[in-house]
Formats: C-alpha cells, structure tokens, sequence
C-alpha cells in the first residue's frame, strides 16, 4: 500500500505529536492568523449588504474561521493531565464543518452546566430530523443544510425522491450587518492579550484547575475567566474596554472537551415511528 503524503494543508494534526510547550507556542503562532482570517471575511460581508447571499457566505466563513479558535482553546483549556487522550478528537474538529457551526452556535446560547450543554448539542449532531406542524417531512442536518444551499447550486431531493435544483434566494434584512457572536468572541480574546504565548500559559495553568465534565457550571467558567482577565492585567495588558470583559463572560462557551460534536445517524425506521407518534398526537388534540 502506498504511504500517503503528508504535504500541503490539512496538516492540523500535526499539533497532536507536539510536547505541550511547542504546542503552546505554535498554537500562539497561529492564532493572530486565523483571527485575521475571521475579521476579512466579516468585513468583506459587511460590505455586500445589497448581495445578501454572498454575504451569508462570507458572514459563514468568518464564523467557522473563529471556531477555529474555539477549538484550539479547548485543546489549551483541557488539563494537561488528560489532554493527551483527547487531542485527535479535538484537533480533528478544526476541520469538521458540523463541529465548526457547532461552536460558533454555542457561542449564541447560554449553558449553566455541562450537561445542560450536552443536551443543547445533541440536536445539532442528528443526520436528519423532521420538518412541519406534525414532523410531515423528513430533512437532512439543518446546520449542515443551511451552510451547503447557501454555498453551492445543486440538486436536492426530498423523501419522494423526486430532484428539484436549490436556487437559494436570500432577501436583504434591512438591519444593520451584525457581527457573529463567535467572532465577537475571538475579537475580544485578542484585545484581552489571549493570542499571546504568555496569554496561553495562563489560559492552560488557570483552566487547567478544573476539568468541565458534567456539573461543572457557568459560575465555574466565570470565576475562571475573571482569574485570566485578572492575570493578563498583572501582567501588563493594554486597556481593554468593558464591551470586550462583557463577551468573554456571556459568550465564550463552556468547554466542549467532553462533549461529542460526531454526528448522529438516525435510522429511517425511526424517523418514520416519530412522524407516526407526532400525527396521532396532533389528530388526538382535535378530538
């Protein structure tokens, strides 16, 4: 069997076979990178506010280059003593789509522990779900979904099986373009000298106390990023403004270092049982 080639991008899992310092030092490298990527695209859908879909791509892209972060974060917010046991999985979310949209998702919502947080994943990571006042259609994962109509032309076909072509229309909402919560995030991380490598060794030693397993709450993670904020600012950080504080506290997730983000197949059988359940309780109601 021919070895593959490992050159050329994609190369992420490399970070995996790194001693913790190096890791820590190449993540530092990477982050101001992946943030410049973020904000680009941002401001280049800010612009297209008169071609909304092609700004939804954009708005898109920057979401998940954010959650690029996130993920990194997680790698660096695990405890030293079991992140070794965790990085493939971890370092094999920065390029999984469905894991992307998930952080950048999470960072909207509020969690007040880790199971709570669990429960709100599960039903981003369903293959297919139903659809309609009584679950009448069966489609395909909605965050996926979402991403993929709005980024390519192609054909679809739904449970009849007939093919339609997606031509996705996208209307201008006469808002003003509003940053994603998940870049908010990474901008802040910025501002607060989190990209550093100095920033990241504090990340690891003040994180790295408590392991988010399952009743690990939002009180934990706060009184954790006070600790952080407080050790950037012993040790010289700029001036960072409230706005900035205020988003680390309401919209950096708790850590997903112990929660699965693989999808979940679900059998048609299944599907089938659950729009069966879902009319007769809807007829049962009008009786």
């Amino acid at each position: 069997m021919t070895k593959k080639l490992q050159i050329g991008q994609r190369q992420a899992s490399r970070i995996c076979q790194m001693p913790a310092a190096d890791r820590l030092a190449f993540i530092a490298e990477g982050l101001p990178i992946i943030h410049a990527s973020a904000m680009g695209f941002w401001s280049a859908s800010a612009e297209l506010q008169q071609k909304p879909r092609e700004a939804e791509v954009l708005a898109g892209f920057a979401k998940e280059e954010a959650a690029k972060i996130l993920i990194l974060f997680d790698v660096v917010r695990c405890p030293e003593k079991r992140v070794a046991g965790r990085l493939n999985k971890l370092v094999g979310r920065f390029y999984g789509h469905l894991e992307r949209l998930i952080y950048a998702q999470l960072a909207e919502w509020w969690s007040t522990d880790v199971a709570d947080l669990r429960k709100a994943v599960e039903p981003l990571r369903k293959a297919h779900d139903l659809e309609g006042n009584m679950g009448e259609f069966i489609v395909p994962n909605d965050t996926l979904y979402r991403r993929e109509s709005k980024l390519y032309a192609d054909v679809e076909a739904y449970e009849g099986g007939t093919p339609v072509w997606n031509a996705r229309v996208v209307y201008p909402s006469g808002f003003p373009p509003h940053m994603p919560a998940v870049v908010q995030v990474v901008d802040a991380m910025a501002a607060c000298g989190m990209f550093t490598l100095a920033g990241l060794k504090a990340t690891s030693e003040i994180w790295g106390q408590l392991e988010f397993q399952e009743k690990e709450t939002l009180q934990d993670a706060e009184r954790l990023t006070q600790q952080l904020l407080e050790r950037q600012i012993a040790q010289g950080l700029p001036a960072v403004t409230q706005d900035h504080v205020d988003i680390l506290y309401r919209h950096w997730p708790l850590p997903l270092y112990n929660v699965d983000l693989d999808p979940i197949p679900v059998a048609l059988e299944e599907l089938k049982a659950e729009q069966e359940r879902l009319y007769w309780a809807e007829v049962g109601d009008c009786w």
